[in-house]
């Protein structure tokens, strides 16, 4: 090397210095202290006997190894089990990076059968017609801010997925798929929606999985749109070496209104946002619609066509609508009055 010369590193090097700022629990710990397990009960947002929906923070995982002691499996078991023996078990995943609504069972019956709908989501084969209904009805939605904007402002995305292996020999990837029939691949289709004009070369988008693969959206944003995700760096990357954050902007986080007193110099309100050199993923799993299962439970056990009339006023389907993440809320204030 000569003096004067350029070396440049990923995006994702540069914010693993800094993403212990943005972990929602200390990691290095198995078992939560009582500040943690009244933080994750924070989290909850609905509970009855057979499942529990939480909102999830972003950079915390849902699925522990022995490196990761504070995933969200791990901690639920200690924190979440409420009047149970067992803590809850996962019924669907979300990246760790990724935030919004998750779902848990809380019964070995509840994990099966949601365990069942979230993999096979179009096949409901009970003997129960409104089981049935309900499970056609399932659905979830992802608001997320994406480098450009798709040329068309909504459509449907069916691009099948498959993985590859880095050069490294560990690492996998998931990609989009040649049709040549010579490699292993899942059919993988998205709905998008998009929400707003570009602003400052990004723009919001709705999405919608029809399929449930790994990384489906972030790979369908970036090589099937042409449009990653804000903050993935994984997918992005290339992108991201040309990220220019917005200008600063002295504003309230959850209001979006200006800031009426002088801020300290240096203090970062605004981290992780369209503001930062560096951002966080910006995907977010807002809504979610699935069958009422504490209704139908005893109708799937017995097999049984008929409701019991105790149970019939419950309604079947159940909705949830999660609140976006501090990094995202700011990025949303800031562009909000243009969107539709």
């Amino acid at each position: 090397m000569e003096a004067g010369a350029r070396v440049y590193i990923p995006v994702s090097v540069a914010e693993t210095r800094i993403s212990k700022r943005f972990d929602a629990i200390p990691s290095g710990t198995l078992y939560p202290n009582a500040d943690e397990i009244q933080y994750l009960q924070r989290l909850v947002k609905y509970k009855d006997y057979a499942i529990i929906v939480l909102n999830k923070p972003p950079k915390l995982p849902v699925k522990g190894n022995l490196p990761v002691h504070n995933s969200m499996d791990a901690l639920a078991a200690a924190a979440l089990s409420y009047d149970y023996d067992e803590g809850p078990k996962l019924v669907h995943r979300l990246d760790r990076e990724q935030s919004g609504l998750l779902l848990m069972g809380r019964t070995k019956e509840s994990v099966d059968h949601l365990q069942w709908l979230f993999s096979d989501i179009n096949k409901a084969n009970s003997s129960c017609k409104a089981w049935n209904d309900a499970c056609e009805a399932t659905y979830q939605r992802y608001w997320a801010l994406v480098i450009g904007s798709p040329r068309e402002k909504e459509g449907l995305i069916c691009a099948p997925l498959t993985k590859v292996l880095l050069n490294d020999g560990k690492t996998e990837r998931v990609i989009l798929a040649h049709q040549s029939g010579l490699e292993a691949c899942q059919e993988a289709i998205t709905e998008y929606r998009v929400l707003g004009p570009v602003i400052n070369g990004c723009s919001w988008i709705e999405l919608r999985p029809l399929t449930s693969r790994k990384h489906q959206l972030r790979v369908h944003c970036a090589e099937a749109l042409g449009t990653p995700i804000v903050g993935d760096y994984k997918y992005g990357w290339f992108v991201h070496k040309r990220w220019k954050q917005m200008p600063r902007a002295d504003i309230e986080p959850t209001t979006g209104k200006s800031y009426k007193l002088r801020r300290p110099e240096g203090l970062d309100v605004q981290k992780g946002s369209v503001l930062s050199k560096v951002p966080l993923l910006h995907l977010h799993c807002r809504e979610l619609v699935l069958p009422n299962i504490a209704k139908f439970l005893p109708v799937l056990n017995q097999k049984s066509e008929n409701l019991h009339p105790a149970l019939s006023p419950r309604p079947d389907l159940l909705r949830f609508v999660a609140s976006m993440p501090s990094h995202m809320k700011i990025s949303w204030n800031l562009m909000s009055s243009y969107l539709v």
